[in-house]
Parts: C-alpha cells; structure tokens; sequence
C-alpha cells in the first residue's frame, strides 16, 4: 500500500535531474550560444527536453477552446461554463456566441485515467454544428475524503441528473468507457417513464459485452481474480493530498497499462521526436508535445467505482446478462421505446474490439429498427473513432446526421407525418 508514495518520493528524486535538464535545453537553444547552431548542441537540446520530459507529471490540461470556426470565413467566441458541479464531476457547456439552435449534446467522457480534455478535439469538431456539453470528471485524488464514496452506480446517478438538467431535447454520445452506465442510465430514466428522456444515445466503442471480440482489456478482467486487483493495484493516497487516505486505483498505474498494450510503438514515437528536434522541424515536434501532454496527463479514479466496474462488466457481465441492479432496481434496456439508438465501432480497435458494442441493438429490444443503426469504422483504432481525419470525415458525420433525424420526440414524429399526410390530402 505503499506503492503510491514510492512512486511520489521517486519523481522528488528526480526533481534535480529535471531541473538540470531544463538548464541544459534553455543553454542549447539560446541563439547567442555558439554550439545551439552545431549537430552537438541540438543533440544536446533534444536530449535535455526529452529527458525532462519523461520525469514530469503532466497536470490536467484546460480544454482551450476560445473560439469555433462555424463556416469557411466565420469565427465565433466559446466561453466554457459550468451547468452543475457535483462533488467528483461538473458538467461544462461550451457556450458558443451564436444565434442558432442546434442539437444539444450531452458528451460523456471516459472516467478510465484520463481526463475529459482528451476529447477536446472531439469536442472542437462538434461545437459548429452542435451545442455541447461534457462531464468533467474530476480526480479523485482531490476529492476530499469527507466527500463519501463514488462507485458504478453513483456514476450512473450523475449522469440521469445530467440528463434531466439539459432537459429532452439532448442526445448523449458515451465514449468507451461510459457505454454500460450511460445504457444503464437512459434504461432506468425509460422504466421510470421519466419525462425527460434523451432524443438519441451514441455509444462509441464501449464494453457493453465483452465476451465478444476479446481483447487484452477483457482477458485481464477475467484471468485475475477479484483479490488481485484489490491488493495489487489498489491504494490509498498519501497525507498531503486533499483526499488523503483515499482508496484508488492510481493514474501512473493505469497509464503504464495503457503504455504497455503498445510500448514499441510509443518507443518508436518518442525516437522520433528526438530525430525532428534534431532536424530542426519543429511542427513534427509540436504534434508530438501536443498528443502526449494530453496522453501523460492521467487522473486516480475511486477504488470502488474502478472495482465494480471490473467485476460486474468485465468479469460478470452483469448487463447483458440481464441482471444488472441500480440501487437495488434491475436495469432493463429493453425499456427504452423514445431514444434512438446508434451504435459506433472501430475496425482495428484493441481496447473495446468491434462486437462489444453492437450487442446493445439487440438488448433495446423495445425500439423499432428505425430508431436503431451500427455503423464499423474501417481502418481506425480506438482512438481514430472520436479523433483524427476518418472521424471528421466519416463517424461524425454519421453521428451529426443520426441526432438530426432523430431530433424529434418519437410521438411528434408521428404528429408530423399525420400533419403532412392530411396537408397532402387537403392539396
């Protein structure tokens, strides 16, 4: 249980080196030093910030977004305002300066080691046709003790008081992790007949049911028992931070997880930044800097919610099974009749494989096919489903299309196509 101040006390050590190695960089890229213009001097840079940079704890970035291009020659300003503040999330709208409604979307960010700014581009490709919203999930480790726990079922909980707080109109577009408590959530708000009931669910390459298109993800969850995860990757968190004592599952361990499913390539990456700031092409560099300071900048989630996850999604498979409980309530999908349902997966992804997904058409039984559509990126991986050019150009496109047609509540679908039919007559 001591692993987290090992891993602290570790990069206090390192603290010197780091400083120096900043010292370095600053000497070798000063254009009034004679040896920043020779091979040696830019090695000697390039070495200095690569080194400083794999000894620094990244912190939360900010989001950024200042301002959205609405059409080819348009800008307009985005002011970032938090809706509702919850002791472990906020829900942030990016309030765009415009007079203009379009669909409402409530984004639902992954609660898996990094944060919600992981999706600022997504976030950015959406703001000029969309007006959204996100969960800002926030680390555990400043959570206050004194602040009670927050498990599966609490994440649940805050997203139905999301929902309801944007109101009917919303879509909600749940990004891997979300997928089985989003589901959960939009099942439960169906079978309370709760008036405010999204329009549409996106579910993003999520672990709806894993024993589906198995993965490096899902065959650890099932080979190791449940006393493994909780005395190999659960601790408390030191006295100095704000939620001292805390039971978690640390952001270092996790990203050196993610790290380890693709370490030659990650390597491979890092090698090559070194040989651009060694050619001088710093906008090579600058993609780099950009991709891992949002990468490396990972959050502590609370040891229940991490544990319960694992045995009821991953090991269980409580929901697909049909015998998943909210507060002792069984979540039923098949309740769902009001929100259309799309489903998004990636071809060559390797974290929640394609199949995993899909399984939910078939558990919201109780909608229409036309309310249901599966759409299989080809040529992405986990990420290329909400990030990259084949997003831009094919998944969100799909998805803008999807919440434009399902704008409308089921029933005033159905007004509508009276209206016309009469007014068709009438002509």
């Amino acid at each position: 249980m001591i692993l987290y101040h090992l891993h602290d006390w570790q990069r206090a050590a390192l603290a010197p080196l780091r400083f120096a190695a900043e010292a370095t960089q600053a000497v070798f890229q000063n254009p009034l030093f004679p040896a920043t213009h020779t091979r040696f001097g830019k090695v000697m840079a390039a070495g200095a910030e690569m080194f400083e940079r794999t000894t620094r704890r990244f912190g939360k970035p900010s989001f950024g977004l200042d301002k959205v291009k609405i059409s080819r020659t348009e800008q307009v300003k985005v002011e970032e305002e938090v809706i509702m503040a919850k002791p472990f999330c906020r829900l942030l709208h990016f309030k765009r300066d415009i007079e203009r409604i379009d669909p409402k979307v409530l984004v639902v960010a992954p609660m898996s080691g990094h944060h919600a700014t992981l999706l600022r581009g997504t976030v950015e490709d959406m703001l000029p046709d969309h007006d959204v919203y996100i969960t800002d999930w926030i680390d555990a480790k400043m959570v206050p003790l004194a602040m009670g726990k927050f498990d599966l079922e609490d994440y649940i909980t805050y997203v139905m008081e999301f929902i309801r707080k944007l109101g009917p109109d919303v879509h909600v577009l749940a990004i891997c992790q979300p997928a089985p408590p989003v589901l959960c959530a939009v099942s439960l708000l169906a079978q309370m007949d709760d008036p405010v009931q999204p329009r549409s669910m996106t579910l993003m390459g999520g672990p709806i049911d894993c024993r589906y298109a198995k993965t490096i993800v899902t065959e650890v969850g099932v080979k190791r028992p449940m006393e493994w995860f909780r005395n190999t990757v659960i601790h408390a968190l030191p006295f100095y931070y704000p939620g001292a004592y805390r039971l978690v599952y640390p952001g270092f361990i996790q990203l050196n997880g993610f790290i380890s499913m693709n370490s030659d390539r990650h390597v491979g990456e890092h090698i090559k930044m070194f040989q651009h700031l060694v050619k001088g092409d710093g906008e090579s560099a600058a993609r780099h800097r950009e991709f891992y300071d949002e990468y490396l900048s990972v959050m502590d989630v609370t040891a229940e919610f991490y544990l319960q996850t694992v045995e009821r999604i991953f090991k269980n498979h409580d929901l697909p099974e049909g015998r998943f409980m909210w507060h002792g309530k069984l979540v039923q999908p098949a309740a769902i009749r009001k929100t259309a349902l799309l489903v998004v997966e990636g071809e060559l992804d390797d974290i929640s494989a394609p199949g995993q997904t899909r399984p939910t058409l078939d558990m919201c039984s109780g909608l229409p096919d036309s309310m249901k559509k599966a759409h299989l990126q080809i040529g992405v991986g986990h990420f290329g489903i909400f990030h990259g050019r084949k997003w831009r150009e094919s998944v969100l496109l799909v998805l803008r299309d999807f919440m434009r047609e399902h704008a409308e509540a089921p029933a005033d679908h159905g007004k509508n196509k009276h209206k016309k039919s009469r007014d068709e007559a009438i002509a």
